[in-house]
């Protein structure tokens, strides 16, 4: 027996395959195009479905008897369809720049306030319902022509079993679900225009959706016997992923965006995550809640460093066994007498500001540079400005319940055994690197052996599953000196948003 992960991206869907033990055993990976205009951001989700037939297909090939899939996807996009399930028009991504004048009406009408009380979330036009304003209002034959409104992950799984439920946490991204009540809030929709009864059912998360259709099993080569579950915004299955149940544990996403997931037991103070413009998410967990704190540049930003700056050092180590990355890391302790910051505060605003700021529009920086300033200290200081801002993201977060002991890293950048220390030695707490570098995958899966009886709880599954590789404890010496830079660091964006 079989259960595998399906991974809706903006640019490519995956579909990795597990044993019955939770060991991984094989994936596939299709890419489609995203058109980008001045106008619109859009995605062409017959291309989408597409590629989770052919990479379905490709790994159903090699196994048999894969007995169920778990549904998981990126949020916001939304599309219209007929009564076929055809998409009627290229859905928009959430980077789309239509929908603000719509959220903005929707604001006058309800309040800031009152729909981050309902929803969890800050208004902002990059959410679901927004977008479903201006199609409405710009698009009416597309609108009147809709009998679903679908988001990627209920489409996919209305594609593969005909049936149209979306579990909560992907639900919340449309800025139009009750995170309290788990449902969808009529005040939103009438204040909106937009008919409720279009949308799937909400239903808890990594709820079974049904088994696969015929039509599906012939594009497929699926059993029929084969489950579909709903599983969740591709967020909430990473820190599923990462063994993260409760308050005591957040995650770390160290990769292209840094993210941090905390998790709360109860629901956090609204008013301070309205502040941070922090997204309020329904867990996996009854009663439980996740919030998404991240930078736009995480990895990213250290990929520009290598490609960028780093283009010599490249050459140097294509005939060595270890990456540029590597490379720096060791060239930067072997520069310095004994182990310091950079000294250099790099803000990582390379393609805009994320939480606590929302700015789309700052830059980044890099002060501190001299004549004697290296490619390896420049490195380092990228590596410095991502955790700076994961640490004002912590301190923004103080006071709305947060109270997490440690944190759990995954993705490539929990590789770097240096900057997990460096992540332990600022943030004053113990990371625990885990094996899986793709965690929302491993939580996908995690949920779907749960969901077909082969494991028992979370816990059971996590224990199969979720692989620590080592912690790193902060040290105190360390700390005290990152904490003397972080003073400064914390007034770079005021000091450089009013120039740029």
């Amino acid at each position: 027996m079989k259960i595998a992960g399906l991974d809706i991206g903006t640019t490519g869907c995956k579909f990795t395959v597990f044993d019955e033990h939770g060991k991984y055993l094989d994936k596939a990976y299709r890419d489609y195009p995203v058109k980008r205009t001045v106008g619109g951001h859009e995605i062409d989700i017959s291309a989408v479905m597409d590629g989770v037939y052919d990479s379905i297909r490709e790994m159903a090939e090699k196994y048999l008897d894969i007995a169920g899939i778990g549904v998981t996807s990126f949020g916001e996009t939304f599309v219209c369809v007929d009564e076929a399930g055809e998409p009627l028009h290229p859905a928009m991504l959430y980077t789309d720049p239509r929908g603000k004048e719509e959220c903005r009406e929707l604001v006058e009408k309800l309040g800031e306030k009152e729909i981050a009380n309902i929803t969890g979330l800050r208004p902002h036009e990059m959410y679901s319902i927004s977008k479903i304003m201006w199609m409405k209002k710009h698009q009416p034959e597309v609108y009147e022509s809709a009998r679903r409104i679908l988001l990627m992950e209920d489409y996919v799984v209305y594609h593969l079993t005909g049936n149209a439920q979306i579990d909560y946490s992907l639900a919340s991204r449309t800025m139009a679900f009750d995170i309290r009540n788990l449902c969808w809030s009529q005040e939103i929709f009438e204040a909106a225009g937009i008919d409720r009864n279009l949308m799937s059912e909400p239903v808890p998360t990594g709820s079974v959706a049904g088994t696969i259709s015929l039509a599906a099993v012939q594009k497929t080569g699926l059993s029929l016997d084969t489950k579909v579950i709903s599983v969740s915004h591709d967020q909430v299955s990473a820190a599923v992923g990462a063994g993260a149940f409760d308050g005591s544990v957040a995650v770390d996403g160290a990769g292209t965006v840094e993210c941090l997931t905390p998790v709360y037991d109860q629901i956090p103070d609204i008013d301070v995550m309205y502040q941070g413009y922090f997204s309020v998410v329904p867990y996996v967990i009854p009663g439980k809640y996740v919030a998404y704190a991240f930078s736009y540049t995480g990895g990213a930003l250290i990929q520009w460093c290598t490609e960028t700056l780093a283009k010599q050092e490249k050459e140097f180590v294509k005939d060595l066994e270890i990456s540029v990355n590597e490379y720096l890391e060791q060239v930067y302790e072997e520069e310095k007498e004994e182990e310091t910051p950079s000294g250099l505060l790099v803000l990582p605003h390379f393609a805009g500001a994320a939480t606590p700021y929302m700015d789309t529009g700052s830059k980044g920086a890099i002060l501190g540079l001299i004549t004697s300033t290296t490619t390896a200290d420049i490195y380092r200081g990228c590596m410095e400005g991502v955790v700076y801002e994961m640490y004002l993201n912590m301190q923004a977060l103080q006071g709305s319940g947060i109270h997490f002991e440690k944190i759990h890293a995954t993705g490539g950048g929990a590789r770097s055994e240096q900057w997990m220390q460096m992540k332990a030695d600022m943030l004053n707490l113990p990371i625990v690197a885990l094996k899986t570098v793709d965690a929302g995958t491993v939580g996908s899966a995690m949920l779907t052996g749960i969901a077909i009886g082969l494991f028992k709880n979370l816990q059971d599954a996590a224990d199969h599953m979720v692989e620590e590789m080592k912690t790193y404890e902060p040290r105190p010496e360390m700390h005290e000196k990152y904490m003397k830079l972080y003073e400064n660091y914390k007034s770079v964006y005021q000091a450089v948003r009013p120039l740029m």
